[in-house]
């Protein structure tokens, strides 16, 4: 052995009970339950005790469990001190129940107490301690000396046995959360190569095909222009202005759908003020900003430009209030405007193909909420999303 094996505490991970099924842990509750039942029935069935002198050993009995789970939670937490403390506090209470004529109970502490001292402490301090404990119990038991040498031996093996198996486990352990944080790794990296491929799909096609529409429709424009006044040219003119807009709009939103799908979205608060520049409206934000998943920022996103869109078609030059809110498990959004008139039925369609009954879809879907309507003085919608 090397310096540090003596000296190197076992892992966190060997010290930390193993996860086990409802009737494992069941079971094992009632063979430790059973165990000390008998025990303190063999040490105080008699009639030599007297009722509270009974009381006393449970008293004392609960008070050695109770120590007993400190000492595994500070040796857990790599605490030398404080565990040797406890350890030498058990031995203490075994020599008082030996000498009060308590011996099952004295020689149960001893004999635990060097067995979990070799499981769970440094190998430099477990070895006095488990020699102290051992040497201690030999002398008061009294026994042969072969009789006391397999006894010691057993126990002495027995603690470094659950050591090992302990380090084993923990290794297992480690080695589980590795495979599966690799096995998430592995598998972010396959989304975003087929994100990345869905981007270029995307781009290719549908953001060529609108930036030549965008082309052709200033094109019309132009030419249109050039023509003498008229009702019909003026009809024309305007709906070619307007597929132009749509065109425009269209080409924005799959330039941020591709983004989002690159990985690449700009801050979410950063985008709602670049959304309202210009505008009478103010932006506030609550919380301590954090990087959100892509489907969480894209919901707040898409929510709040058509809460937006909604409060310019509805509600034309009143101020807009947007509150972003990090929440512990959550990020929320809420757009609320000053004033106007809202007609039945917009929940349904809006003119940026948006409608805030989709959005709550997106957000049912993601597992939050959507809730708009109107208000003492305006209208109000609201977005609640797990992130």
């Amino acid at each position: 052995m090397n310096r540090s094996t003596w000296t190197s505490w076992p892992s966190r991970e060997a010290l930390t009970r193993a996860p086990q099924g409802r009737t494992r842990a069941v079971i094992g509750r009632f063979v430790w339950s059973a165990v000390l039942v008998g025990l303190l029935w063999n040490a105080f069935a008699d009639d030599r005790y007297a009722l509270w002198q009974v009381g006393v050993a449970l008293a004392v009995t609960v008070g050695c469990g109770f120590a007993v789970r400190a000492f595994f939670r500070t040796t857990r937490e790599h605490l030398l001190g404080p565990s040797l403390g406890l350890l030498v506090l058990l031995m203490t209470v075994a020599y008082l129940s030996r000498e009060a004529g308590a011996g099952v109970l004295a020689v149960t502490l001893w004999c635990g107490c060097a067995v979990i001292a070799l499981e769970r402490l440094p190998l430099s301090a477990a070895v006095p301690v488990t020699a102290a404990a051992l040497i201690t119990y030999a002398v008061v038991k009294g026994d042969g000396w072969m009789t006391t040498a397999i006894t010691t031996g057993s126990l002495c093996l027995g603690g470094y046995v659950l050591r090992l198996d302990a380090e084993a486990r923990g290794n297992g352990q480690r080695l589980l959360a590795q495979e599966r944080a690799a096995r998430e790794a592995e598998a972010g990296t396959a989304a975003l190569a087929e994100r990345s491929r869905i981007a270029r799909e995307i781009h290719d096609v549908l953001a060529h095909s609108l930036s030549a529409q965008l082309v052709h429709l200033e094109a019309a424009r132009m030419l249109i222009e050039r023509e003498p006044a008229g009702d019909f040219r003026d009809q024309v003119l305007e709906r070619v202005v307007a597929a132009r807009s749509m065109a425009r709009e269209g080409l924005a939103e799959t330039r941020q759908a591709l983004s989002a799908l690159r990985g690449e979205l700009t801050p979410v608060e950063d985008f709602l003020r670049q959304l309202v520049a210009g505008e009478p409206a103010e932006v506030s934000v609550a919380g301590e900003p954090r990087p959100l998943s892509a489907e969480a920022s894209q919901a707040v996103r898409r929510v709040a430009q058509e809460a937006l869109t909604n409060a310019r078609k509805h509600a034309p030059g009143a101020a807009v209030f947007v509150r972003l809110a990090y929440e512990p498990d959550a990020v929320a959004l809420e757009v609320r405007d000053s004033g106007g008139h809202r007609p039945r039925g917009e929940l349904a369609v809006s003119g940026s193909g948006y409608g805030l009954l989709g959005m709550r879809e997106r957000a049912e879907l993601l597992g939050g909420s959507l809730d708009a309507g109107p208000e003492e003085e305006g209208f109000v919608v609201s977005l609640r999303v797990p992130a």
